[in-house]
């Protein structure tokens, strides 16, 4: 009896995943006790960062929130954090809780004209080139006025769409049967190497998008959540903050769009994936039944969608409301005149979102060891000590590599307060400490694309129902990531030692 329910246990633990990652999760969690006991809680917290990683990057095994979420809670109970430092954490980023739970949903309701509009976009522009530059450009272009996980929810709604489309072809499936898009038993023999193609294609484009919120994001006071803070602390507006990136993120913004064309002609990196023949016909047979076969209701439904669309951009960009406010009303108003009101329907919309949402939350507690325990302080107290133009060269280099590992909101509250300190004290004048928060600034935003967890939009992209369909998984995220960090990063270097 013991047995058994000792073997349903073990089976039961992270359900389908590997034995070897159960077994990995399991020396995790008792070998944590004992580091903390030999070692103290400074080595023992950076263990659980990197034991957070790993969960991270194994995601496509095994969703990362569950494994996570146990060494998280035993950070909590060995006493590397608080319950509390947890939830001051979460309710320092509850703007981005709201706007996970709300404007993802929103989106869910508007992917009918989303699909439709970049449908037409994929059929009619044939240059793969041309169709890259176009996400990273655009991508790129919306994050600096909107949000950039407002932006991947719409590339991810639209990729998945996509996807759902060739598949349910593939599978011999009729376009209003059920299906079930996860299982590719039924994909006939010779479609099957078009759907892994069509898999690069899109990795491709998400990928591109993915680096373009990142591009556009570093420009403007309202790119990132960690910009307003540092534009706030330093009493810059908009013009001003823009004005004052312009050194740094127009040549990032270039070298960001070179680097697309690079890769798409070179094919480096699993780039340059061209969209197979049979998937394009697909699309363009689908599009042509779509426009026949739409009803009146369903053109006033695709009506009603435009019309939200658009006052999304427009709340946005002005900033009415704070964005996951903006995404609750997108919710109102495309289920409101499009005849959503049973409670089922409006259920499936939250499905994408809100277990990221708790991952996020989890996230937030390892962010609460590592302020709790101090970790980044040495490589602070490091940066801090130099002066001049070696100031902000370590300041970009430290708080990018940080940012890659944790949150660059976190990184970037911690510097700019830091540096905030010393021009209080007289320790530094105002033009250097202006030129500091530039430094920070560039540094949170551009050398985080190097790692999935170093963006919010890119950690979103790899927990996605997208990312196991086109198997995009963490360590390909690094691959495919590392060229727009290399060059990225060293633009940006270098544009803060010799153009501030």
């Amino acid at each position: 009896m013991v047995r058994t329910v000792a073997s349903s246990l073990s089976r039961n633990f992270l359900g389908s995943a590997p034995r070897w990652y159960k077994l990995a999760i399991l020396g995790f969690l008792i070998a944590n006790p004992f580091v903390l006991i030999l070692a103290g809680p400074f080595v023992a917290g950076w263990l659980v960062v990197a034991e957070f990683i790993f969960c991270l990057a194994m995601a496509l095994q095994c969703y990362p929130l569950q494994a996570g979420g146990l060494l998280a809670i035993e950070a909590v109970a060995l006493g590397m954090t608080s319950a509390g430092s947890v939830y001051d954490e979460a309710r320092a980023n509850f703007s981005v809780i709201l706007l996970l739970m709300f404007m993802v949903a929103g989106i869910y309701f508007m992917r009918d004209i989303l699909l439709l509009v970049f449908t037409k976009l994929v059929i009619h522009v044939k240059s793969k080139l041309l169709l890259s530059l176009t996400f990273t450009g655009v991508a790129a272009l919306l994050s600096a006025f909107l949000d950039a996980l407002t932006i991947a929810a719409v590339v991810i709604a639209v990729a998945l769409g996509f996807y759902t489309v060739f598949h349910r072809f593939a599978s011999g499936r009729g376009y209003d049967d059920d299906h079930d898009h996860d299982d590719d038993e039924l994909v006939s023999d010779p479609l099957r190497g078009d759907l892994d193609r069509f898999r690069a294609f899109l990795r491709n484009l998400l990928m591109h998008a993915m680096v373009g919120t990142a591009l556009g994001g570093l420009a403007t006071l309202v790119g990132e959540p960690q910009n307003l803070l540092i534009g706030e602390t330093v009493g810059w507006n908009f013009g001003e903050f823009l004005m004052r990136m312009v050194p740094i993120s127009v040549p990032v913004l270039i070298i960001g769009l070179l680097t697309t064309a690079l890769l798409e002609k070179t094919r480096w990196f699993g780039y340059g994936a061209q969209l197979p023949a049979s998937v394009r016909e697909v699309m363009v047979r689908w599009d042509q039944q779509q426009s026949e076969d739409r009803s009146p209701q369903q053109r006033a439904r695709l009506a009603v969608q435009g019309v939200t669309a658009l006052l999304l951009v427009v709340g946005l960009a002005l900033h009415v409301a704070e964005v996951g406010l903006i995404g609750l009303a997108i919710i109102v108003l495309a289920t409101a005149f499009n005849g959503v009101i049973n409670e089922r329907t409006l259920g499936r919309a939250f499905q994408e979102a809100l277990p990221f949402t708790a991952l996020l939350v989890v996230f937030f507690a390892i962010v609460a060891v590592i302020h709790d325990q101090d970790l980044f302080k040495p490589v602070i107290d490091l940066v801090l000590a130099q002066s001049g133009s070696q100031q902000l060269m370590g300041i970009f280099v430290a708080s990018g590599a940080l940012s890659a590992i944790s949150d660059n909101v976190f990184v970037a509250t911690i510097y700019i307060n830091e540096v905030a300190q010393a021009f209080a004290s007289g320790t530094i004048d105002r033009e250097q400490f202006e030129l500091l928060a530039i430094a920070i600034n560039a540094g949170t935003n551009i050398p985080s694309v190097a790692t999935p967890n170093g963006q919010a939009a890119f950690l979103f992209l790899l927990t996605s129902a997208i990312a196991p369909l086109t198997r995009l998984g963490y360590v390909r995220m690094l691959w495919m990531a590392l060229p727009y960090a290399i060059t990225m990063t060293t633009v940006g270097l270098l544009a803060t030692m010799f153009l501030l």
